[in-house]
């Protein structure tokens, strides 16, 4: 697979994988020997960068992925992240410096390695100035237990103060053919201080692949349950989108996820999407889509159909949106 660069020269494969959902957030965890199957079988067709969190749990996803790229550990790029209260979200944010020293060295420990590549922080602390969290993580990187610094879904004015302290190497946040505002405010201060994007749900949380309509039913810890961009009569009127995917993937022959996905690699050469699966058939088929190239006008096409849909429903509920864009 390709290569990219995000920022301050860190080069990972030119998609990664998201490995939240094997082990949170969409239904019960993946059999723990069927994850590491499926991360090793990522690493053999191409990918370099997998993306793990203390929160996805909590803690079993970076067991399962330190595990999993153990014996090929220096050949890979470890992306984790702190900032939530014992790893759990619901009980609200915490980047206090001591907190985010004590997570690195637990997280270490889970993904048996003696650096993290690229530390995120999962979501801006209000109580927490972000010049201390950058600060903190410098002194992690001159401590040589981390390499890079990142931020996720944090808002533009927030990016620029934490690069000022500790150079930003990417920011990770939702961003797909049905989730474009980072295009109004983000991308533009990523280009202007040389900071990669790292975008996560590429397929609009499956939604993408043509795979959910109204009638499907989702596990009952699958956390699509409360965002209401899946609500029955949203999911029902957001087909349309689905519908133009697929014409345009047919006249390829390729999917509607490797369209989806391809129209990220198109739009920045640093911008590098992480889908995630639990199923190596679906992995294969993400991954190809690396290599499947959208002309100037294939992407003006996409543009005069898709630009002009109004996806319904919010992408978080509302305490989840609270936290982002800060």
């Amino acid at each position: 697979m390709k290569k990219r660069i995000l920022g301050q020269g860190l080069e990972v494969s030119a998609l990664g994988l998201g490995c939240m959902g094997l082990s949170y957030g969409y239904g019960p965890a993946t059999d723990k020997q069927d994850a590491i199957k499926l991360i090793r079988r990522a690493f053999e067709i191409g990918v370099t960068f997998f993306d793990s969190a203390e929160a996805y749990g909590p803690y079993l996803n970076e067991e399962v992925v330190g595990e999993a790229v153990e014996s090929f550990r220096d050949e890979v790029v470890i992306a984790t992240k702190f900032g939530f209260v014992n790893g759990v979200p619901v009980q609200g944010m915490d980047s206090r410096p001591e907190t985010i020293r004590a997570v690195t060295e637990a997280a270490l420990k889970r993904l048996r390695t003696d650096r993290i590549d690229l530390l995120y922080q999962h979501r801006v602390d209000p109580n927490v100035p972000i010049e201390d969290v950058a600060g903190t993580v410098k002194e992690l990187i001159q401590a040589g237990k981390v390499k890079y610094f990142g931020m996720s879904e944090a808002g533009a004015a927030t990016i620029r103060k934490a690069h000022a302290v500790q150079p930003v190497a990417a920011l990770q946040s939702e961003y797909s053919l049905w989730w474009r505002e980072p295009e109004l405010e983000i991308i533009p201060t990523l280009e202007e201080l040389g900071i990669g994007f790292v975008p996560f749900s590429p397929l609009g949380k499956g939604f993408l692949t043509g795979a959910i309509n109204e009638n499907t039913t989702f596990d009952k810890t699958d956390f699509r349950n409360v965002v209401p961009r899946f609500s029955e009569d949203n999911r029902k009127a957001n087909q349309t989108i689905v519908e133009v995917l697929g014409n345009i993937a047919d006249s390829k022959g390729v999917t509607r996820a490797q369209i989806a996905i391809a129209w990220l690699l198109a739009q920045k050469p640093w911008i590098v999407p992480i889908p995630g699966t639990t199923k190596i058939s679906r992995l294969e088929e993400n991954m190809a889509a690396a290599d499947v190239v959208l002309s100037t006008q294939e992407l003006t096409d996409i543009e005069s159909v898709i630009g002009d849909i109004t996806v319904q429903g919010a992408r978080y509920p509302q305490q989840m949106q609270d936290r982002v864009g800060k």
